[in-house]
């Protein structure tokens, strides 16, 4: 597939199951991404959304159910190969003992798929697309955190990916450097109009930047909608999901 004339590929999911332990996990979620959307999976912890994002990469087979990418089964033999994928995790795990610039061009270089020359230009292009171009010589340990995301992103697009899944995009991160992370996304999805899915906990990003978005809980949908649906969608759990709200009030202090 020619990801310049197709950038974005469709995702269908149709009654996915998986049970771990005797326990469902997954329990017939069926759901689709439209080509070139930000499509954002929300959820309360142990809700499904690490498990299904591993389903979405391949790393897990789902005990029923299908996944299909661009119409495709995840699992035909060459997926790979005619579907990019690239996946930007919530750590960033790039290597701290390769320069910015390595980190970013290693799977180019690891799989020969490039000369030199070519993958030094690629980088460079990378790198500038989220603003990072004079980190190229740094090491990852003199980033902040929002420069390392940043990076692991410009890691990602040396595929040229039809479809990026985020991890948790602005974990560990301030909400300034999580604001810069999440217009990073906005900006790629504009510029590339590649498919994108993100896993997030963050309210803010994922009303932030979502075409649409889905609440998950028990491996079961709750919800699936535009950000506005969502917002006046009456279901309590997704009511209390986007409502709450940490209060302390601590006791005052005795001399």
């Amino acid at each position: 597939m020619n990801s310049a004339r197709h950038p974005g590929v469709s995702v269908q999911v149709r009654g996915l199951r998986k049970s771990l332990g005797g326990q469902p996990v997954l329990d017939g979620l069926d759901f689709e991404v439209e080509r070139g959307e930000i499509f954002v999976i929300m959820g309360p912890s142990g809700s499904g959304k690490t498990v299904l994002l591993k389903h979405l990469i391949g790393l897990e087979t789902a005990d029923a159910g299908e996944i299909l990418i661009g119409g495709e089964p995840i699992q035909a033999p060459g997926m790979m190969d005619r579907c990019r994928m690239a996946m930007v995790f919530q750590s960033g795990a790039l290597l701290n003992s390769l320069t910015v610039g390595e980190n970013v061009g290693l799977y180019l270089a690891e799989h020969r798929l490039k000369p030199p020359e070519e993958i030094a230009r690629v980088v460079a292009e990378k790198l500038a697309l989220v603003g990072l171009q004079d980190a190229r010589d740094k090491m990852p340990g003199e980033l902040s955190g929002g420069m390392r995301k940043r990076a692991s992103i410009a890691r990602a697009l040396v595929i040229e990916p039809q479809l990026i899944f985020y991890d948790e995009p602005t974990s560990e991160l301030d909400p300034l450097m999580a604001v810069t992370v999440a217009e990073e996304i906005l900006k790629l999805n504009r510029r590339l109009q590649v498919t994108s899915i993100v896993v997030t906990h963050d309210r803010d990003l994922a009303f932030g930047i979502a075409h649409r978005m889905a609440l998950i809980d028990a491996g079961r949908m709750v919800s699936i909608g535009t950000p506005a649906a969502i917002r006046a969608h009456p279901h309590p759990l997704l009511q209390r999901f986007l409502s709450a709200d940490f209060r302390f009030h601590p006791e005052p202090m005795t001399p």
